[in-house]
């Protein structure tokens, strides 16, 4: 099991797809076309905030766990990400204490819940680094009306905070082994060349860790 992390808009969904169809093994999407919470959320965060959380975790939480009883699959994201966006909707006010207290003791709960699966923990994670200027021109490029910071005052200053929460995360990261892709230089959602270079990069790793 493969699991992709990085900040909104490193291209998470193109790497899975790519690596899916390298691998021949099934993805997992993260829950956004979907969402019904999500436009909410950027209209009113302090309103939607805990909403939108309780909404992904329990759609990652169901996605892990189809994924731990399979012997191969790709997930776009995973649980392990969550707390990081309610953590800082938290500092933004968006969330209250007593929201954030519940929300980790449910995480908690959910990932002793994943103990007792036949995997343990995913294989490899694939962090994908990339800097802010790549982020808001990959948020840019794919559309979506209600991630656009043209037309929402402060969205801007949201992604700066999401962003810089990233180094921090990926550093203390330690459920499984991992993996940081250069998400500048290595263009892999445009450029075909880019690509093969990166699923040479978690071929190699997968080799190292004896797992292809």
């Amino acid at each position: 099991m493969i699991v992709l992390a990085g900040t909104i808009g490193a291209g998470k969904s193109s790497l899975a797809k790519a690596l899916g169809e390298h691998l021949k093994t099934d993805v997992f999407y993260e829950a956004v076309d979907n969402n019904p919470v999500l436009d909410l959320y950027y209209q009113d965060p302090q309103k939607y905030a805990f909403l939108l959380q309780i909404y992904f975790l329990n759609k990652r939480f169901e996605s892990i766990k189809m994924a731990y009883r399979q012997d191969n699959n790709v997930l776009d994201r995973s649980i392990f990400e969550d707390e990081l966006f309610l953590t800082l909707n938290y500092k933004n006010g968006n969330v209250t204490k007593t929201e954030l207290e519940i929300y980790q003791d449910l995480l908690a709960n959910m990932l002793e819940e994943l103990d007792g699966m036949p995997k343990k923990r995913p294989d490899l994670l694939v962090y994908i680094d990339v800097s802010f200027e790549t982020m808001l021109s990959r948020i840019a490029q794919r559309g979506r009306s209600f991630e656009q910071i043209e037309n929402q005052e402060g969205l801007k200053d949201y992604y700066a905070q999401v962003h810089d929460e990233y180094p921090d995360w990926y550093k203390n990261y330690n459920i499984s082994p991992k993996l940081r892709i250069d998400g500048d230089s290595i263009d892999f959602v445009n450029n075909p060349e880019h690509l093969d270079e990166v699923l040479g990069q978690i071929d190699n790793e997968l080799k190292k860790l004896d797992l292809l």
